[in-house]
C-alpha cells in the first residue's frame, strides 16, 4: 500500500482466538492493524508470531469497559497512524452453563460490561473519529455470535449481550448512513479457539443431554472478516453467518 492507500484497524480481544487470527490476517492482508486486548505481553507475543509484514502493527493494552482507557486508546492510535477505518469490535467473556438464580449479579455486570458497554465505548469512539477524519468514514464489524439468534442452555448474560449487539449493530448502519461509515455483523458458531475446545469433547444441549460437536477451523472467521472489510464503503454486509457446517444450529434440538 501507498501511504494514499494505507488504512488502520483496530482490533479487540486480538490477543487469541479469534481476535488474534482477524488481526493477524488484518495485517497480512496490508492493514495497519492495532491489536488491542487486556494484557501486553500477549498482544506482543500475537505481533511476533504474525512475522514480518510490510504493513504496521502496534500492541495497545486497553481493558475496553472502562471509558477513559478506550479514550486512551484511540488517542494512541490517531498519534500513531493518523486515521481509524476499520474496528472489529470481538472482546468478549462468557461463563460457564448456569441457570439464572444460580448467575452472581457481579457475573452478569462484568459480561454486560465487556460484551456490550466495551462494544459501545469501542464504536462510539471509532464513530466520533471517522466522522471527523478526511476523507470521512470507515467501517465497523461486531462479534455478534450465533448466540445472537439462538441461545445455549444457561447462557443469559452471553446471550442477552449478543442479542443487543444485534440492535448495536443495526442503528450504526442507519446512523453512519451520512458520515460513510459502514457497520456490520459477524456471527460465528463453533470456531475452533482455546476458548471453544470444550466442544470436541461435549457440551450442554437443548435436550439435556452433553454432547461433542462439530467445529472449523478459526483461519474460515478471519478470511470472513476480510472480506467485509475489503469491501468499498458503498457496500456492506450487515450480516453474516460463518459456523461449522454441521453443528447443531439450525433444527430442533
Amino acid at each position: 500500500m501507498t501511504a494514499l492507500t494505507e488504512k488502520t484497524a483496530i482490533v479487540t480481544g486480538a490477543g487469541t482466538g479469534i481476535g488474534k487470527s482477524v488481526a493477524t490476517a488484518l495485517l497480512k492482508a496490508g492493514w495497519n492493524t492495532v491489536f488491542c486486548g487486556r494484557r501486553k505481553q500477549v498482544l506482543d507475543a500475537a505481533i511476533a508470531e504474525a512475522g514480518k509484514t510490510d504493513a504496521k502493527a502496534l500492541a495497545v493494552a486497553c481493558d475496553i469497559s472502562k471509558a477513559g482507557q478506550v479514550d486512551d486508546l484511540f488517542e494512541t492510535v490517531a498519534a500513531a497512524f493518523g486515521r481509524v477505518d476499520l474496528l472489529f469490535n470481538n472482546a468478549g467473556m462468557s461463563y460457564k452453563s448456569t441457570p439464572i438464580d444460580e448467575i452472581p449479579v457481579e457475573v452478569w455486570n462484568d459480561i454486560v460490561g465487556v460484551n456490550l458497554t466495551g462494544s459501545f465505548l469501542c464504536a462510539r469512539a471509532a464513530f466520533g473519529a471517522m466522522r471527523k477524519q478526511r476523507p470521512m468514514g470507515g467501517r465497523i464489524i461486531n462479534n455478534g455470535s450465533v448466540s445472537a439468534y439462538a441461545p445455549r442452555p444457561g447462557s443469559v448474560p452471553y446471550t442477552a449481550t449478543k442479542h443487543a449487539i444485534t440492535g448495536l449493530t443495526k442503528t450504526l448502519a442507519l446512523d453512519g448512513r451520512p458520515y460513510d461509515i459502514a457497520c456490520g455483523q459477524i456471527d460465528i458458531g463453533n470456531a475452533l479457539t482455546d476458548m471453544a475446545y470444550a466442544m470436541t469433547v461435549g457440551v450442554p444441549q437443548a435436550n439435556g443431554s452433553i454432547a461433542a460437536e462439530a467445529v472449523m477451523d478459526v483461519q474460515r472467521v478471519a478470511d470472513a472478516v476480510v472480506h467485509m472489510a475489503s469491501l468499498p464503503l458503498d457496500a456492506n454486509v450487515l450480516f453474516m453467518t460463518v459456523m461449522a457446517t454441521k453443528m447443531p444450529f439450525v433444527g430442533r434440538g
